[in-house]
């Protein structure tokens, strides 16, 4: 499992291209039949993929965990990007189409990924508190619409685990998904210093690219990605993007503050 250490603005400022993409661009996730993940020193949360291809998958454990299973201190939020396929927990199996919810709360010992088409993308953070295991279909998230068209950034914000939603120890977790012609992501852009996030694109043609917006609002940077890429977002940080194409994106987040509206704007006309 890749480790991913937390960076401090001001030795941000200095890195090239290839120190950004090494210390925030999470690639490779979703691989056939492997579970594979990356555990960032941002409020703990591991990004994850497993993609059963020829069969079931378990949810391993790992040594950087010092645990006797992966959920023994954790909890965690998987979105089925792919086609349906099923999530057996602890002897209990759960369905899940496209783009469907499952929260599993601390506790839990075997984890089976199951489904040739499915493609899960999980996020998982520590918690002190348990939870019962939760499947929300994508019809029943919480939508908040937001932008216009003619701003380019008209969009709806699906919440699945939130206060309203899914409950959870710490982890909120989402899917944003775009009207016709509208390609910006979180913009206007803001800082939320109670919490870090990461993003998955996805559903991104393999022709096209993300540019992903990061950094001090005065002092910012960018990064490209393609489909199937994560990138890991500092609660210093900015995190807004816009594509070539059409797309599709899984946020979550993790740290003190679980709610949504939490968060401080920042004025366009004052990013540099």
């Amino acid at each position: 499992m890749k480790i991913i250490h937390a960076v401090h603005p001001e030795d941000f400022k200095n890195y090239n291209t290839e120190q950004i993409r090494e210390k925030f661009l999470l690639e490779n996730l979703v691989q056939d039949d492997q579970v594979n993940c990356v555990y960032t020193h941002y409020d703990r949360m591991i990004v994850g993929a497993a993609k059963p291809t020829s069969g079931a998958l378990s949810l391993g454990n790992y040594d950087q965990l010092k645990s006797n299973f992966f959920l023994e201190r954790r909890e965690m939020g998987i979105i089925n990007i792919g086609e349906a396929g099923s999530i057996a927990v602890d002897g209990e199996t759960m369905e899940l189409g496209k783009l469907d919810c499952l929260y599993i709360g601390r506790g839990k010992k075997d984890v089976q990924f199951l489904g040739s088409e499915a493609k899960f993308i999980f996020f998982s953070c520590a918690a002190h508190a348990e939870h019962p295991i939760q499947l929300m279909k994508s019809a029943d998230a919480t939508p908040a619409e937001m932008g216009s068209s003619e701003t380019a950034n008209h969009r709806t914000i699906n919440k699945y685990v939130h206060p309203d939603g899914l409950k959870s120890c710490q982890l909120m977790l989402g899917v944003t998904n775009f009207k016709p012609g509208s390609i910006w992501n979180t913009m206007a852009p803001h800082l939320h210093d109670r919490r870090m996030e990461a993003y998955f694109y996805f559903d991104l043609p393999a022709s096209q690219r993300v540019i992903h917006f990061m950094g001090e609002p005065h002092e910012t940077r960018h990064i490209f990605l393609n489909n199937e890429q994560a990138i890991v977002s500092p609660s210093w940080s900015i995190h807004s993007g816009v594509a070539t194409a059409a797309y599709s994106f899984i946020w979550a987040m993790a740290g003190e503050n679980a709610s949504f509206a939490d968060m401080d704007g920042v004025n366009i006309m004052n990013l540099k």
